[in-house]
């Protein structure tokens, strides 16, 4: 029988790259309710973390820094991936343990190093707070549940598109919305091979992929953390040790430092890594830059803060 990784490999692969589509625009009550609680510091334990402290929207829906800072300031084990356009990708995390954003809110609450927290809690501090307590009943107009108050969130999340980028306008007809350096970048983008995982609407964010075809990256690694295992922390299958969620590359040029730990800096940086462990061949140095292009392309119009 093929792994769960082979299986998502074959049905993804052919898929086309699309345009980003337009955020939806109903629930906006609903949708307002979420806006206000994803800045809110109520979910944290200490009253210190919101869903904006590590998906800040300003600088591309992530932290920009290596690994996460939790609760009390620790840092995490893992590269915060974006927010923006997450509601298209087919699992949620790098290890995708999880499938629907209100899996991701569920799982992130109790987490002892994000909000370490328990819904009664979050609950008692909306219904203390005038102006969140208002906006709840202007939503849902009776009492508070925890399944509402993630449906606001999620509703919320699915509004953060970032459609129209210059690539976006070139795949629908727009043929001098892209450069020709980016043009250029495309076709290597396409050459090298990295369209085979990178495709869909999110060009990535749609299959399982193990990080090591072709070199082990963990083997020149000074230390593995369990979050280097990736999906294997799901299964528990061999196969599945160092396969990680494929990201998404839409407004990638926002989101450095790139991979699952935060290690690569820069998107040259990134490149070519994905060249010696991916795609089985250096990317050329005289050909980076032209795909760095490309990648830059792909930062769409990001949603209002």
């Amino acid at each position: 029988m093929l792994s769960l990784l082979m299986q998502n490999m074959f049905a993804q692969q052919n898929k086309a790259i699309l345009p980003i589509p337009y955020p939806p625009s109903d629930n906006q009550t609903k949708v307002n309710l979420g806006k206000i609680l994803f800045k809110e510091n109520l979910f944290s334990k200490n009253n210190t973390l919101s869903c904006n402290s590590c998906h800040m929207l300003n600088k591309g829906g992530d932290d920009n820094i290596p690994k996460y800072v939790g609760l009390d300031k620790k840092i995490g084990l893992i590269n915060t991936p974006t927010i923006l356009n997450a509601s298209l990708n087919f699992r949620q995390f790098w290890d995708g343990r999880v499938k629907t954003l209100a899996a991701v809110i569920e799982d992130h609450l109790h987490d002892p190093t994000i909000f370490a927290n328990n819904w009664e809690t979050i609950i008692n501090r909306i219904n203390s707070d005038p102006k969140l307590y208002q906006a709840y009943q202007s939503a849902y107009n009776h009492a508070m549940s925890s399944t509402e108050i993630k449906e606001a969130l999620t509703l919320y999340i699915n509004t953060l598109l970032t459609p129209d980028s210059p690539f976006d306008r070139f795949l629908q007809g727009d043929k001098s919305a892209l450069s020709e350096e980016a043009k250029k970048g495309f076709e290597l983008f396409k050459s090298y091979g990295c369209i085979t995982c990178h495709q869909g609407p999110g060009i990535g964010g749609n299959l399982y992929q193990k990080f090591g075809i072709y070199k082990d990256y963990f083997a020149t690694k000074k230390t593995i953390n369990k979050a280097d295992f990736g999906l294997y922390n799901v299964t528990g299958k061999p196969e599945d040790k160092y396969v990680f969620v494929v990201p998404s590359l839409r407004n990638v040029a926002l989101t450095a430092p790139y991979l699952h730990d935060g290690s690569a800096a820069t998107l040259e940086e990134v490149i070519q890594l994905m060249g010696i462990y991916q795609v089985g061949q250096p990317i050329q140095k005289f050909d980076v830059p032209y795909i760095v292009k490309f990648l830059q392309s792909l930062t769409g119009k990001l949603p209002n803060e």
